[in-house]
């Protein structure tokens, strides 16, 4: 951050063309500049963009340095994550948040909630960006006020050391803008369409913009089924469409994240166009599931491709939708990452059906034959039962080393009955350890959980519905909120400090003098909280 006395020095309004400004106090003017300091969205993109590249850079020496984001759907939701990170950890590096195109769909459209298909408004998507950012920006503002009310009460008290260190900590103070992963889905539309959006979500603050291979008007939610897919050269139409919006907009660093639904994609709306054999239209065509024919079998309106010297039909649906051969998945998405590598994307992001490491690392190994510097984004989702997976990994190894599993049903192993067992105790540990053991094994530099914000919601909300409206009544909500809120230091337990009051008083003072009417006196009942 600029040193707040650079700052201060840089805001001197003693006089401006030649006039006195009386009742301009210059260091209020400075305090003013510290608490905004990131002044639009495409100041925040660059930010941001150094920041990731710098942790790309740290992950690529030691993958023990990865990243980790949760989705977050309110401007307040992730004001809370970063503040209650900053508060635990000390630090956000390292920390960012994602914004998940599920979430905008089922939360946020002014259709009401949607399924993840790409139906909802396009500018619905930048529009959380910004107000993600807004209130980042405003968490920045309430914890630089506190700081200045520190250091004001140390000078009003003489105390030269307390207001030394009050004054550090306004020089070192730590942002709370972070990076954003920002969801593009298919692109909500053409190549133009797809530069357009993209402009609008790095004005707004994005610095990683994540696109996946699917067609636009057909788009599902990687973990649902109906996945089509796109040629090559389709995707790689919107991939340079982002980054000549990134340039354009002055963010030659900002990140694209392709990813590939193909693993769970068996669906495609076109074939390929390919000028020679083995071109890039030729192997995507050569996973279509395809019937050898002759001129006189061939009925009235079918397609067929010639490939080595065959005549071929591919198997076509009455969608109009051409099947692939099954098996071939994770033949395509390894083409899909190399190819997005090779033409402008900087991480990957690989839809999978289930958490599994070695899956995982299978695929990277090999694009990271051709690509060494081949790294993840990877979407630990809430679509995962993750207790039944990781139980039901356990019991196979356990199996492959010939121990005894009568005591457990595999296709059972989701129930309590076995959480205190010796199997449950190992997959939970595989669990805690899973992200740190992906970074190391399968390339994964940023983990992140899609929507575990909108799971939180509808949990808490609940517990405390049941709590509230059955016998414990008031009792529900300050045993189990606000006691909780106390204790634990949660910040917004002083709402109206979270809603700006506090900077709000610091306005009034700077503006009306004695004369303010200010909401932080004696009678303000949020001094009950002091304690």
């Amino acid at each position: 951050m600029t040193h707040f006395a650079e700052i201060h020095r840089q805001t001197g309004l003693k006089q401006q063309h030649g006039r006195h400004w009386q009742g301009i106090d210059p260091e209020f003017a400075a305090r003013l500049r510290a608490q905004n300091r990131f002044q639009t969205g495409l100041h925040i993109a660059r930010y941001t963009a150094k920041t990731m590249r710098e942790d790309m850079e740290a992950y690529d020496r030691d993958p023990a340095a990865y990243t980790q984001s949760l989705g977050c759907w309110h401007g307040f939701i992730g004001q809370q994550k970063m503040i209650s990170i900053k508060k635990h950890f000390g630090s956000a590096k390292g920390r960012y948040l994602y914004l998940s195109g599920w979430m905008v769909a089922a939360l946020r459209s002014e259709f009401g909630p949607l399924p993840d298909q790409s139906m909802h408004e396009k500018t619905s998507v930048p529009a959380l960006i910004e107000e993600l950012y807004t209130f980042l920006r405003q968490a920045d503002a309430r914890e630089l006020g506190g700081l200045f009310r520190d250091l004001d009460k140390a000078r009003a008290a003489g105390d030269e050391k307390a207001a030394a260190e009050a004054q550090q900590a306004i020089d070192n103070h730590q942002t709370h803008v972070v990076p954003i992963f920002a969801d593009i889905d298919a692109g909500f539309g053409n190549a133009e369409a797809t530069y357009l959006l993209a402009k609008k979500m790095i004005e707004a603050g994005a610095c990683a913009l994540q696109i996946e291979n699917q067609v636009s008007d057909e788009k599902q939610c990687g973990h649902q089924d109906g996945k089509v897919t796109v040629p090559h050269e389709d995707f790689l139409q919107k991939i340079r469409a982002i980054r000549y919006a990134f340039l354009e907009l002055g963010v030659p660093e900002g990140i694209i994240v392709a990813r590939t639904d193909s693993l769970g994609a068996g669906l495609t709306k076109q074939i390929a166009f390919s000028r020679e054999a083995g071109d890039l239209g030729d192997q995507y065509n050569s996973f279509l599931d395809c019937e050898e024919v002759n001129l006189e079998a061939v009925g009235n309106g079918e397609v067929l491709i010639s490939r080595e010297g065959r005549l071929l039909k591919p198997k076509r649906l009455p969608s109009n939708l051409y099947q692939f051969r099954p098996g071939t998945g994770e033949d395509r998405v390894v083409l899909d990452c190399i190819t997005s590598l090779q033409n402008g994307a900087d991480l990957l992001w690989i839809e999978t059906e289930k958490p599994h490491v070695e899956q995982i690392a299978g695929m990277v190994d090999r694009i990271r034959e051709v690509v060494p510097n081949a790294k993840l984004v990877y979407n630990n989702s809430p679509s995962f039962n993750w207790t039944l997976n990781f139980r039901q990994q356990v019991y196979d190894a356990w199996q492959a080393e010939g121990r005894d599993l009568s005591m457990y049903d595999r296709e059972r192993l989701m129930s309590q009955h076995y959480d205190d067992s010796e199997l449950a105790i190992e997959a939970d540990e595989k669990i805690r350890t899973f992200q740190r053991d992906a970074a190391q094994r399968a390339g994964i530099f940023h983990h992140l959980i899609t929507l575990p914000t909108y799971h939180t919601a509808a949990l808490s909300t609940d517990n405390l519905a049941k709590r509230y409206f059955g016998e414990e009544a008031m009792l529900g909500y300050v045993k189990q909120v606000q006691r909780e809120e106390i204790r634990q230091g949660i910040a917004c337990v002083k709402h109206q400090n979270m809603a700006g009051s506090d900077i709000g008083d610091d306005h009034k003072e700077a503006f009306a003098g004695e004369a303010a009417l200010k909401a932080g006196g004696e009678h303000n009942t949020m001094n009950q909280f002091a304690a």
